[in-house]
């Protein structure tokens, strides 16, 4: 469900360094409400309005998503860039000649006016340079998956709370409408009590499965490999890992299902309130030490939830889907390369990317269910507003947080090659003592939540 309105600064007390930075948060939200432009209650503000002031924004990360998202976000001031790749910094940098640029995320944080920041670099620096953000009182988005391991989704979940900023995973597909559709179906029982539901992905679309190269090349003049391995061990540059193929390395990565766990599991996660998993088992091939698998079945268990029945959910990557008895498809169709079929006591439900959500046997009279959930105005937009005073954006880390750690015990069980038994409360594989290294990982001496 959307979360209620609260304010951020009701609880929020801050140090003697912050006063400043909280009391211009302060005016962005009172100067917002006279003017009239939040709306009581809806999750965002009314549309063709805008605030009287600008936040200040530094982007950590700006090639790739992360130039999308410096993009998305070009209605507030941009103060700050920071990128371990001088040729995507320098790009930025033209595009916003008056912000200050960095290397390290870290110098950037310093930066005394800033509101907010932007993280949108490798997996395995997601949650150091989030939490350091988040424990200086900057509102924070950060991509998806928010971290690299399941531990680190449950402490930026607790700092955020304890901190009162305002946050959004960059899950957009969350603030959708075609996300928010399938959500109502599901809870107004369209196919009755689901038990059953697969998801899919076409990803890894880079390599995995593989073995870490021998070559040792000298690293680009541009790039500051010492900063970009962050974090994690220190190994030798190779363009297998920058810029791109990162994902499918264990030590910066998270492979084909964290990748796009977030994305496509999501509906389910919100339209079942499906929470912590009990236990979870996978197969693959290829997983090793070193990278992802080619291909996974990550199979997740969850309890019964109140009234809700017990469901299985099933994961589908590199090339496998669904069974196709399963799918119900007619001849000739075939499922999209991302999607969600949730198989009910009364139907089944197709919900797939790109494409309209259905039924797969419809009736003739069948009627859609009324719109219950409000609509959102934009992901970007979402957070911006809740950085000024309004309600929490819609995947903000109380969200976030827990489908990450769900998503990523899939990755524990592929690493530990058995089944796991999960203890959510204490934050361990209750079967299997030695998956711990799993659930959280080293760091690099320098390099800390």
């Amino acid at each position: 469900m959307i979360p209620k309105r609260v304010s951020h600064f009701q609880t929020f007390h801050p140090s003697s360094l912050d006063n400043q930075r909280y009391s211009r948060r302060r005016f962005l939200y009172s100067s917002s409400m006279a003017a009239g432009t939040i709306l009581f209650g809806a999750p965002f503000i009314a549309r063709g309005q805008s605030l009287n002031e600008k936040l200040n924004i530094g982007m950590i990360g700006v090639n790739g998503k992360g130039n999308d998202n410096l993009r998305g976000l070009s209605s507030e001031n941009i103060v700050a860039l920071c990128d371990v790749d001088g040729n995507s910094l320098d790009k930025a940098a033209a595009q916003h000649p008056k912000a200050r640029t960095y290397r390290d995320f870290r110098k950037l944080l310093e930066q005394k006016d800033l509101d907010a920041v932007v993280v949108t670099i490798p997996d395995h620096c997601h949650a150091v340079a989030s939490s350091a953000a988040i424990k200086l009182g900057r509102h924070v988005y950060c991509e998806k998956p928010l971290t690299h391991s399941v531990y680190e989704a449950r402490q930026l979940t607790l700092a955020a709370r304890a901190h009162k900023v305002a946050t959004q995973m960059g899950n957009s597909g969350h603030s959708s409408e075609a996300l928010r559709q399938a959500v109502e179906w599901v809870q107004a029982g369209v196919v009755g009590a689901i038990r059953e539901v697969h998801c899919w992905s076409n990803r890894p679309i880079w390599p995995q499965g593989i073995s870490r190269p021998a070559e040792t090349p000298p690293v680009p003049k541009h790039i500051d490999w010492d900063l970009w391995i962050g974090p994690a061990p220190m190994r030798p540059f190779h363009p297998a890992y920058h810029p791109f193929n990162w994902r499918g390395w264990w030590d910066f990565g998270t492979g084909a299902l964290g990748d796009m766990g977030c994305h496509i599991i999501d509906a389910a996660f919100w339209a079942l309130d499906l929470g912590a998993p009990s236990a979870v088992e996978a197969e693959s091939s290829g997983v090793n030490e070193e990278t992802a698998p080619k291909w996974s079945i990550v199979r997740y268990q969850f309890p019964a939830r109140g009234a809700r029945p017990a469901v299985r959910l099933t994961w589908h990557d590199g090339g496998k889907l669904p069974p196709t008895e399963l799918t119900e498809l007619p001849a000739g169709q075939k499922l999209s390369d991302n999607g969600t079929l949730f198989i009910g006591e009364k139907g089944k439900l197709l919900f797939e990317r790109g494409r309209p959500l259905r039924l797969v046997s419809q009736p003739k009279d069948f009627q859609p269910p009324p719109k219950v959930i409000s609509r959102s105005i934009g992901h970007y937009a979402e957070w911006i507003a809740a950085c000024k005073g309004g309600p929490p954006a819609g995947s903000n880390f109380n969200h976030a947080g827990p489908l990450t750690e769900m998503v990523l015990l899939g990755n524990v069980a592929l690493r530990a090659g058995r089944r796991i038994e999960w203890d959510a409360e204490k934050l361990r594989v209750s079967n299997l003592p030695e998956a711990a290294r799993f659930v959280r990982r080293e760091y690099r001496t320098g390099w800390a939540l």
